[in-house]
């Protein structure tokens, strides 16, 4: 189970980490955290140290409600930091978290190696098309709607089935397009309830019928830390608990914001899995 990052072929037998880096000002976890270039390549340095493979760099916040950001502005967050990083750190791989295809076309031209998308092309009919055409990994998250709508639209037949029914259109037109690596995203947060969430983590298994390497997106989310009763502030316990799990169910990328704990998660899932 491999993807090709820039020549590079990544092999996801063993899970490998994403380390999240937030260039907006509104993330609910980190936004605004990483303001000036020696800040960014700080945290930079310290995620490939802890073990990440990829890192994702987003403009534009997802959280539920967030404000929109126009096209100029988030080429405007993301491609210097692109290309501040491959300055410093030339052989990092970098994933763009983003759903339109020219900030997704500008910013793999500027030296980024796959794209990040949560509405898998569907809030930019152009998505697929561009990422074909770039010979890029493509990363497709499952949502309803879009970060201001999603919410009111949780509403599924049978979670799993109708989220593998999704994914089964999205990965045969993506197919169309000439994209090889593809890895799917279950989108923990984004359409979904609370109760949801839990119910997508308890069945993940089941998106391996889809025979592609899934991403698991949990770190510090409000499904952590609103069941505890807490913050996302204080939400790295929850997180690494659910990393084993969504590990245990099959998930080959963990996108996180704690890196090392998460890179210390994958070395005793697979010590136990040699085991």
């Amino acid at each position: 189970m491999t993807i090709n990052c820039k020549g590079q072929l990544i092999d996801l037998t063993l899970p490998k980490v994403m380390g999240i880096l937030n260039v907006t000002p509104d993330s609910f976890f980190d936004g605004g955290k990483y303001k000036d270039a020696s800040a960014i390549l700080r945290q930079v340095e310290t995620m490939l140290s802890h073990g990440a493979t990829f890192i994702d760099v987003g403009g534009y916040s997802s959280k539920p409600g967030a404000a929109d950001v126009s096209q100029t502005e988030e080429l405007n967050r993301v491609l210097p930091v692109v290309a501040l990083i491959l300055k410093h750190f030339p052989e990092t791989l970098i994933s763009i978290d983003t759903f339109r295809s020219e900030v997704a076309k500008q910013s793999i031209e500027t030296g980024g190696a796959l794209i990040n998308d949560i509405s898998a092309g569907h809030l930019d009919n152009n998505m697929l098309e561009t990422v074909g055409k770039l010979s890029v990994p493509y990363i497709m998250m499952h949502m309803r709607g879009n970060p201001k709508t999603m919410q009111q639209q949780t509403q599924y037949n049978d979670l799993a089935k109708d989220i593998i029914s999704y994914f089964a259109e999205r990965i045969a037109t993506a197919h169309a397009q000439k994209i090889n690596d593809i890895i799917i995203d279950a989108g923990f947060g984004f359409a979904k309830t609370l109760e949801q969430n839990f119910e997508l983590l308890n069945q993940l298994e089941l998106l391996n019928i889809l025979e592609k390497p899934m991403l698991a997106g949990v770190s510090r989310k409000s499904m952590i830390y609103k069941t505890l009763n807490t913050t996302a502030k204080h939400a790295l316990n929850g997180s690494t608990a659910l990393h084993m799990v969504a590990l245990q169910k099959g998930s080959k990328i963990l996108r996180v914001h704690d890196v090392k704990e998460a890179s210390e998660c994958i070395t005793l899932f697979n010590k136990l899995n040699n085991n």
